[in-house]
């Protein structure tokens, strides 16, 4: 069996030192680097499967960095920082991260996180590219339907189906109400206009386990709204 490659990016010696003695004991070809002049080069000749990445590193965003590899290609993105509150999580996934731990970690937990991150990636490449899985749900954007869990059809109203269609192409991305207005319904949003939030309310109640505590659409403080895919199942079968 091919063995999954992992590319780790901190500037603490001592934990690369660590994962990199404990990580290959369960099955994974692992690889280190300091900075991002060194994932740069270990993304042309390594091509790993997932990057485990700093914030915090000496010259260089985390942020800037996780950035760079989803504009590459789809490598998952496991984020470490020594900060774990929400908006550096939300900021972490707006960057294309697939999952974001806070230091300092147990290793068997950021093992279980990289298998459930590679996992994913995995049942994203065997998924339909037209079925996009939402809390509950999945919607067929080719159909233009959602389903329950049951199978049983769920009601969207034109402008909800375009609206989800929109976070379906931009997973992870933060977008502003007046983006999401021009996006979904080709217009510019009027001042005073709640259309989007009314509609991403009423969205959270077909979609969410728990519409009061949103985990798939997710209100990002001033500046909108974030599709977190990572926090679902991913992408249906």
């Amino acid at each position: 069996m091919t063995r999954q490659k992992l590319l780790i990016v901190d500037d603490e010696a001592p934990l690369r030192e660590m994962l990199c003695d404990y990580l290959p004991v369960h099955g994974f070809d692992v690889r280190a680097v300091a900075d991002g002049a060194g994932m740069r080069s270990e993304l042309n000749r390594f091509g790993p499967d997932l990057v485990i990445l700093d914030v915090n590193l000496i010259g260089e965003s985390g942020y800037d960095l996780a950035r760079e590899i989803t504009g590459r290609s789809r490598i998952g993105i496991l984020m470490l920082t020594a900060v774990g509150d929400l908006p550096h999580r939300l900021e972490g996934l707006a960057a294309g991260a697939d999952d974001y731990m806070a230091k300092p970690f147990e290793p068997r937990e950021l093992l279980a996180r990289v298998r459930s991150v590679i996992r994913r990636l995995g049942e994203e490449e065997q998924a339909p590219a037209n079925r996009i899985r939402f809390g509950r749900c999945v919607l067929d954007m080719d159909g233009r339907t959602m389903v329950d869990p049951d199978g049983a059809d769920v009601e969207l109203t034109p402008m909800e189906f375009d609206l989800l269609c929109v976070f379906a192409r931009h997973p992870r991305q933060i977008l502003s109400r007046d983006q999401l207005c021009r996006l979904a319904h080709n217009r510019d949003l009027e001042p005073g206009d709640r259309s989007i939030d009314i509609r991403i309310t009423r969205l959270r109640k077909k979609v969410e386990a728990e519409p009061e505590a949103p985990a798939v659409l997710v209100t990002v403080r001033g500046e909108g709204y974030v599709f977190e895919p990572a926090r679902d199942e991913a992408r249906s079968r």
